[in-house]
């Protein structure tokens, strides 16, 4: 489950050591970009995009059901997100573009396969693509077609399946791939290499039957880490590591399957490389954490942990980043999917693609405001008194997700509900509510640093 519930293997195809690999597919993008190797290089980051194919549903009943029942995805405009995430590659040419996970919404066969068609328009463009399955991309049960009034059984695809989909959106250019995960490192741009970690569980989806939430990352894929770590410092180069799972909290609450169920081994792995930078996903709002905390005065190297938040999700934002290979410097911005020009430019009469950003963010905060009146609803507070508080908590959950709650707080901590929320003991909505208004004191949509090298 994610937390927007308020809104809210291996394979024998796999190559084991870190040795390199030529790429088999004759029309693959170059995994680097003919460029001056001491320019500075753009590149995007993604995540969470949960596509889905748009001839899986008809807007009937059923559809309408899951997508209000469910956590804040953009289901119903799954495919002009993704339409309007290639119309701004195509303006703004970033180097390459990381998709970290959860490519799909249920692991559908054929929203892998339309999601693909549309990477290979991408490289087309001369942007690379590098993927990693997420949780619910692989063996997942849970896949599902709506007709009418009805969920019907849809296909689903497993390891092979995802190999041979996405072989040209990384696999191929792997300088090195896991032999017992669907992990794999590249050289993304001169002088910076990407680790890409497959942190997702989908051996046992079909056996349980339904998708296996919580991530970790096997012994012997943190032992091909120290080895790839080592084949990239022949270069001298720097490592930014890509997983879908999060190595550090992202929330004060105490909610499981975020983080690595072995982060701390992966923390030690990580400080021992030299790896400071992991970009995650998975739990759908935009955070930055950092261990050690900038105050703290714990000598261990500083890693930092940038959870982007979903695509799928108002404000349905990417990272935009920038690497300079003379000064190992990395940037890191929020920038959303610019759906409106996309809609403008192919003369789309759909009001809510003409002014997307408002109604996605109404959208978003509509369902925030019914979900706590629904938390609500037993509760001795007055009528009143209720509508106060779900005001409180949609203005807040609009701005968290965005990574931006710390601007509106002081405003948002003046409202009367707000103040309601406080004086309520226990229960899940209520320290969610805390949990957003805490401010760690840094950012959580823009980062600048330094990236250590091999």
């Amino acid at each position: 489950m994610k937390l927007a519930l308020l809104m809210l293997v291996s394979s024998a195809l796999v190559l084991g050591g870190c040795k390199d690999t030529a790429s088999s597919s004759p029309d693959a993008a170059p995994a680097v970009t003919e460029t001056n190797p001491t320019d500075p290089v753009s590149f995007w980051v993604a995540t969470d995009t949960h596509y889905l194919d748009k001839a899986l549903e008809d807007g009937g009943q059923a559809f309408q059901t899951y997508v209000t029942g469910g956590d804040g995805k953009m289901l119903p405009y799954s495919d002009e997100l993704t339409e309007a995430l290639v119309y701004d590659v195509e303006r703004k040419k970033p180097e390459f573009l990381i998709l970290s996970g959860d490519l799909t919404n249920n692991g559908e066969a054929s929203s892998h396969k339309e999601l693909a068609a549309k990477l290979r328009r991408i490289e087309a463009m001369g942007t690379s693509v590098y993927v990693i399955p997420g949780n619910h991309d692989i063996n997942n049960p849970w896949a599902r077609s709506f007709d009418g009034d009805k969920q019907v059984v849809a296909d689903h695809i497993n390891v092979e399946d995802f190999l041979s989909t996405y072989a040209d959106y990384g696999y191929n250019e792997a300088v090195s791939r896991d032999a017992d995960s669907l992990s794999y490192v590249v050289k993304a741009a001169p002088g910076l290499w990407l680790l890409m970690i497959d942190s997702a569980q989908y051996a046992n989806n079909e056996k349980y039957n339904f998708p296996q939430t919580d991530g970790r990352i096997l012994p012997s894929t943190l032992s091909w880490m120290d080895d790839c770590v080592k084949l990239a410092a022949q270069e001298h180069a720097s490592i930014i590591t890509v997983m879908h799972h999060n190595l550090l909290n992202h929330t004060s609450m105490s909610v499981s399957g975020f983080k690595l169920n072995n982060s701390q081994e992966t923390m030690k792995t990580l400080r021992k490389d030299g790896l400071n930078l992991v970009l995650s996903g998975h739990i759908h709002m935009q955070d930055i954490r950092r261990d050690p905390a900038e105050d703290s005065i714990d000598p261990a190297l500083p890693v930092y942990d940038i959870a982007t938040s979903a695509m799928a999700v108002n404000p349905h934002q990417y990272g935009a980043m920038t690497f300079n290979p003379l000064t190992r410097a990395v940037t890191y911005n929020t920038a959303a999917v610019d759906v409106e020009g996309w809609a403008k430019a192919n003369n789309s009469h759909d009001p809510h693609l003409l002014n997307f950003k408002t109604y996605a963010e109404e959208t978003f905060a509509g369902e925030s405001y019914e979900k706590a009146m629904n938390r609500l609803k037993d509760s001795t507070f007055t009528a009143a008194e209720k509508q106060s508080m779900a005001e409180v908590m949609s203005k807040l959950n609009v701005k968290y997700f965005a990574g931006t709650a710390a601007d509106s707080l002081d405003e948002i901590k003046a409202m009367p509900g707000y103040k309601l929320w406080e004086s309520m003991e226990g229960g899940f909505m209520s320290g969610y509510i805390r949990s957003m208004a805490e401010h760690s004191g840094q950012s959580n949509v823009s980062l600048e640093m330094i990236l250590t090298k091999q």
